[in-house]
């Protein structure tokens, strides 16, 4: 059995998806970051960086925080959606670390500043949109002729996809990227990833781009 702390973001959903695409029985932990619940004492002792999402493997006693990390520990687990070696493997996790380093924190950003702060930073709305559109457009063009990012459907994908499924919030028109918005439907359709976006609380259907 696997304990989820986990919350309603993309890195969270990250999480919850591959579980369900991998039929792991595990068992729901809210953590309500809007209340500040991620600083608890209890929850440090799991994620030193005060961050979801994170685990507990009571198989194997170990406890993990940072979703890159989860996501790679999962997969060699059940020897699913990660190549076990070779070039397979590290263009999957090539595409895992781009997530970590771009649309994650880029992403993140355009939230901050344009969703929830609009018209206070000119400077960043626009610094960060724009790196926004960059980032789409290197999905667009890696998608050209592939159904995935990395060879098979993998982590790579689900690691992308739930911070791809915040479109509106980045005021992307999904039509200036039809790879993207190809690959981002066939994954919506999935039931594993139906099921996994509405962990820990069901907040809405998943956004389906016009």
């Amino acid at each position: 059995m696997i304990d989820l702390y986990t919350w309603t973001t993309p890195n969270g959903r990250k999480i919850s998806i591959v579980l369900e695409e991998l039929g792991l029985p595990y068992k729901v932990h809210p953590i309500d970051i809007s209340k500040d619940e991620q600083f608890a004492l209890d929850f440090l002792k799991i994620a030193p960086n005060n961050r979801i999402p994170a685990i507990i493997d009571h198989d194997s006693n170990i406890a993990l925080m940072e979703s890159g990390a989860i996501l790679i520990y999962l997969a060699d687990k059940t020897g699913k959606l990660l190549p076990k070696s070779g070039e397979p493997r590290y263009r999957v996790i090539e595409w895992l670390m781009w997530q970590m380093g771009g649309p994650g924190p880029m992403l993140g950003q355009v939230h901050h500043f344009v969703k929830y702060n609009k018209g206070k930073a000119p400077y960043a709305e626009e610094r960060y949109l724009k790196e926004a559109h960059r980032l789409y457009g290197v999905l667009d063009r890696r998608l050209a002729g592939r159904d995935f990012v990395a060879g098979d459907y993998s982590i790579a994908d689900i690691a992308i996809w739930p911070w791809i499924s915040r479109f509106e919030w980045q005021t992307i028109d999904m039509k200036q990227y039809p790879n993207v918005m190809r690959w981002y439907t066939a994954i919506a359709k999935r039931p594993a990833v139906q099921k996994g976006y509405k962990v820990p609380k069901d907040m809405g259907d998943v956004p389906m781009p016009a």
